[in-house]
């Protein structure tokens, strides 16, 4: 399957000099969506994975639908102020910017194995403070899953101590 076709590049957006990768022409062709979906499915499979953690916005997509695959559960990684309970932060560097990202205390049992899913690898800043939030829930990241991977910015050096699957590099 050629994913590739089906994802845009959008020049100067959010900021001058970045060329977004946009997944919207794939969401709309389901054929490509269910091979994006079964493929992160087998990773997560072979990673033996208990739930999924899903990194706002667009990891929600890919990582509820594989969750709903597989039946496991899904835990939502948030921006700062969108969750109504106790959660842990961890706080991360983007190349264009500072962010957060939250998870309720609450959302999985302590001990599970967890596979990370969202649609793009670059920095690595917002998956390296996805494994730290399952760190901070008493879990163990057993796999990093994406749909596109920018390998020239080197986040998956960042990430040394997790697998990491993606289907596109650039």
């Amino acid at each position: 399957m050629n994913i590739a076709a089906h994802i845009k590049d959008v020049p100067n957006f959010p900021v001058e000099g970045i060329i977004f990768k946009d997944i919207t022409p794939l969401l709309q062709a389901p054929e490509a969506f269910n091979f994006v979906v079964d493929s992160m499915g087998s990773y997560v499979m072979e990673q033996k994975a208990d739930a999924i953690m899903g990194i706002e916005a667009r990891g929600f997509i890919f990582g509820a639908a594989v969750a709903t695959r597989l039946s496991l559960p899904f835990v939502p990684a948030r921006k700062p102020g969108k969750l109504p309970r106790d959660s842990h932060e961890a706080k991360y560097a983007l190349e264009y910017g500072e962010d957060a990202l939250q998870v309720h205390k609450d959302s999985i049992g302590r001990g599970k194995k967890i596979a990370i899913i969202d649609d793009l690898l670059a920095t690595g800043g917002t998956m390296v403070a996805a494994c730290e939030l399952v760190e901070q829930l008493g879990c163990k990241t057993v796999g990093v899953a994406v749909v596109i991977e920018l390998e020239f910015l080197n986040g998956r050096e960042r990430l040394s101590k997790s697998d990491v699957f993606s289907l596109l590099s650039y």
